[in-house]
């Protein structure tokens, strides 16, 4: 039975993008034909994401995460890319949203936080350094957390303040930054000592893509049942949805050769700044007011259009970036 199993999960390793569009998929199918299943699954989102996050955080020892603050032009290259050359990106894209409030709060909160799960697998797919992205994902999630708010004061200005509070931000901050990466470090020290931990630690990474499928299932079949009413707000930011992906590949280019990394860190750079957290910042856009609903089906339409949009990365960001063989390796640093 253990065999079959992990047959099954290396099975699902090595098909990850198939497994994520037919959870994708499935979920939309759950969410069209049985529409009462939404409300429940909105409860269901923070725990299933929380425990992804977690099973996230246990792929990086802390010691790893030690050492990617002494990569140092990596780590820069990413923060730069993040937040400030994709909050450039946004704001030349801003004006030319509807001026529907609650359509731009959704695209704001998805563009600007930055992708901190499966990034990596795509990354890891195109030749990236999934390594070095993984090592930087609870700087990204501190970061962008403490960024979000201000970023979103400045785009919408003071009067922000009377439909967004900041009470969500700190639950989520809590639920999915400070517990899961706690418990996941409380399970590393675990298993360094007890053969009980390390069995925990192995069945919780091998948990990792049906954790991940799991949660992209559980958020669309949430939001399907919604989008009868406000398919129009929906369709709207499809084309600045493709356009950031058009650009961004660009810029993140841009920052990389600024910054002389190799190939692999290159790439892992172009898909940070590319892929966004619509899955983090999906609570958030929930927690808004009923009057700003269609913020959350906002955040689930840039997820629907990036995952496909991966999938041509995976082909495309390997020629833009390619590899040099006849040059000797660098160290990180």
């Amino acid at each position: 039975m253990a065999g079959d199993a992990a047959v099954l999960v290396a099975r699902m390793e090595r098909h990850q993008v198939a497994v994520y569009l037919t959870a994708m998929a499935a979920g939309a199918i759950a969410g069209w034909t049985v529409p009462s299943v939404g409300p429940p699954l909105e409860h269901a989102i923070n725990p299933v994401l929380g425990a992804l996050l977690y099973v996230t955080f246990l792929q990086v020892p802390s010691t790893e995460l030690l050492r990617s603050f002494r990569a140092g032009r990596f780590l820069a290259a990413t923060l730069v890319v993040n937040f400030a050359v994709v909050p450039l990106v946004v704001a030349a894209m801003f004006l030319l949203l509807p001026a529907d409030q609650a359509i731009r709060l959704g695209v704001l909160l998805v563009l600007l936080t930055p992708c901190v799960d499966y990034v990596i697998v795509f990354c890891g797919l195109a030749g990236g350094s999934g390594r070095r992205l993984l090592a930087a994902t609870p700087l990204l999630l501190v970061l962008q957390m403490a960024l979000l708010p201000l970023f979103l004061l400045l785009f919408l200005g003071p009067d922000l303040a009377d439909v967004v509070e900041v009470g969500p931000f700190v639950q989520a901050f809590v639920v999915l930054i400070v517990i899961p990466l706690a418990a996941a470090w409380l399970t590393q020290a675990w298993a360094a000592r007890r053969p009980a931990g390390q069995a925990v630690q192995a069945g919780a990474s091998a948990a990792m893509v049906p954790l991940m499928a799991a949660t992209l299932a559980t958020v669309v079949a949430s939001q399907v049942p919604a989008l009868s009413g406000d398919l129009a707000g929906v369709i709207v930011v499809v084309p600045f949805y493709l356009a950031f992906l058009v650009a961004m590949p660009f810029a993140g280019l841009a920052v990389v050769r600024l910054f002389r990394l190799d190939a692999r860190s290159g790439r892992a750079v172009v898909f940070s700044g590319a892929t966004r957290n619509s899955l983090v910042v999906l609570p958030l856009a929930l927690a808004l007011p009923d009057a700003l609903a269609v913020a959350a089906l906002v955040v689930v339409a840039q997820t629907l259009v990036e995952v496909v949009g991966m999938v041509v990365y995976v082909r495309a960001i390997p020629r833009l970036l390619p590899a040099r063989p006849e040059a000797p390796p660098t160290a990180e640093v």
